[in-house]
């Protein structure tokens, strides 16, 4: 087995997981089987009780873990499918160190950071390892070097550099080397104190992944090289791509970034078939078309809070041979009317949250988007808020709502799933994870997925209410699809609508660049059709 370590230095919010990600793309594609892991330094236990603005996007896994939008970017850019192994925190490590003293597992030592919180982590790492699925992993440690809280991680990986042999492991270091525009320059000072900090740690990076805004010259590359004690052909130049992070791996590429870790793991493998890779990029990079798609959110400001879907409906697009233009919309400016907003679109597309806040104005959306045949896809709340607009304004219900927002609402069609009654604890306790949904049959959905059942990852606690089914069945409302026993409603769509769909689940977690999720394609040719 070979290891794979990736740090970052300097500053946050370098790329660590887009470099990771595009590296393991590269060995993938040259044969190679992958798989990864990121450790979190943070002392919660995971991101699922996290606000968006702290973190971004929560993503979900097969297997229900509530974890870091790095492994979205790992399963979007590689065939490996993830688990809660794959994802460690400072919370998680703690919590088990914890619980073992507690049950006497360490037969009255004195419980310390060496060596048995470096012992939990390492631990990790080997049970990955020890599945043998792969023939590489990739660890990539959460945070900046210096941070007080990525210590023990750091700790960990030298122990463990120790005990597998430094043959078997490549070091990769991200790290920013700024340009300072009154001198005119690009500055290796940062780059050099990191590297000493990790230095001072025990641990030495065979490659340098240098983030930069402008080339790094000969002269350059052979200052870091000296003073960082990498190889030259260890400095790595990883300039800001120009259109779409899924140039970063053919940037890498061109850089020998693959060629070189094989030759330093002392791996023989062929050269990566980048052809399909090249040409997805190239419809992202310069498609025949565009089309302009409306995102109502509550999280628009951040970039990462919907990552999973720009990234899905930019599979879709590509699919299509069609550039998407984003109108991203925040929900509260919709409170009071959707007018001026919405008029110039040819999709609308509704994402998850919770919360009261601006439910009123995606509500607004969803109707718009209704009365004038306009494409609509609405995801988990999207779902709840457009049952909710229908019940309203199509079948009289004119108090609807869920009882997320009006505990004490007259008719409650979005309501508590049963089994969250009695739920007090919020980490961990929604509906999680892969759940079957059964298709209707002669359903658009039928025609989109073209099979009977399907499997989708869930995160939620709210659910559509059955006793209104048949009320609102009635008025065009259909559900096309439920699970196995038709007690939970997975998936709506309108009777006389082009295209009005909406789902409990997020069919943006199953997305990837060469096989788009097919609500999110047929979505974006229902807006091309639409714009036409």
């Amino acid at each position: 087995m070979k290891y794979i370590f990736i740090t970052g230095g300097v500053v946050s919010s370098l790329g660590k997981g887009l470099a990771a990600a595009s590296l393991g793309t590269l060995l993938e594609l040259r044969g190679l089987r992958v798989v990864f892991q990121k450790f979190d330094p943070y002392l919660n236990v995971d991101p699922g009780t996290m606000n968006p603005f702290q973190h971004g996007e929560v993503y979900v896994l097969n297997d229900g873990a509530e974890t870091d939008l790095d492994l979205g970017h790992y399963e979007r850019f590689t065939n490996c499918v993830l688990s809660r192994h794959n994802n460690l925190t400072s919370g998680q490590v703690y919590e088990n160190v914890i619980l073992r003293e507690r049950r006497g597992d360490y037969l009255g030592k004195t419980v310390q950071v060496i060596p048995h919180v470096t012992d939990e982590i390492k631990n990790r790492i080997h049970e990955v390892s020890d599945e043998r699925t792969a023939d590489i992993v990739i660890t990539e440690i959460g945070g900046t070097t210096g941070d007080i809280e990525g210590l023990p991680f750091l700790e960990a990986i030298r122990q463990f550099i120790l005990e597998v042999g430094a043959q078997n492991v490549v070091n990769v270091h991200v790290t920013l080397v700024p340009y300072i525009k009154a001198a005119g320059e690009l500055k290796t000072k940062p780059t050099q104190q990191s590297i000493a900090k990790l230095r001072e740690i025990g641990l030495q990076p065979q490659v340098l992944l240098c983030r930069t805004e402008h080339p790094l010259d000969a002269e350059l590359r052979q200052k870091l090289s000296m003073f960082c004690n990498v190889s030259l052909r260890g400095v790595i130049e990883a300039r800001d791509v120009k259109h779409t992070i899924y140039e970063m791996p053919l940037m890498l590429n061109a850089e020998g970034l693959d060629d070189l870790v094989c030759e330093l793991l002392h791996i023989e493998a062929p050269p990566p078939d980048l052809a399909n890779w090249r040409k997805f990029v190239e419809r992202v990079v310069s498609p025949k078309k565009q089309v302009k798609i409306a995102v109502v959110g509550k999280y628009i400001d951040l970039q990462d809070a919907y990552k999973s879907i720009y990234e899905s409906l930019t599979h879709a697009a590509a699919s299509q041979d069609c550039g998407i233009d984003l109108k991203l919309i925040d929900a509260e400016t919709l409170t009071d009317g959707v007018e001026g907003h919405l008029q110039d679109v040819a999709g609308v597309l509704i994402p998850g949250g919770f919360g009261e806040r601006g439910v009123e104005g995606k509500i607004s959306a969803a109707r718009f988007a209704r009365e004038n045949k306009v494409p609509y896809l609405g995801l988990c709340l999207g779902m709840q808020v457009a049952t909710i607009e229908f019940a309203r304004n199509v079948c009289g219900l004119e108090k609807a709502n869920s009882t997320e927002f009006d505990e004490n609402t007259a008719d409650p069609v979005i309501c508590l799933l049963d089994e969250q009654r009695e739920v007090k604890a919020k980490g961990a306790s929604m509906r999680l994870g892969t759940w079957p949904t059964k298709i209707a049959k002669g359903t658009v959905a039928e025609k989109i997925y073209g099979a009977g059942e399907v499997l989708e990852r869930h995160r939620h606690r709210y659910e559509f209410n059955m006793k209104y089914r048949k009320q609102m069945d009635d008025k065009g409302f259909i559900i096309s699809g439920t699970s196995p026993d038709g007690s939970l409603a997975e998936l709506i769509e309108l009777r006389d609508h082009p295209y009005f769909l909406a789902c409990q689940y997020h069919p943006e977690f199953q997305s990837k660049p060469n096989k788009p999720h097919p609500l999110f394609k047929a979505f974006v040719q229902a807006c091309l059709a639409n714009e036409r």
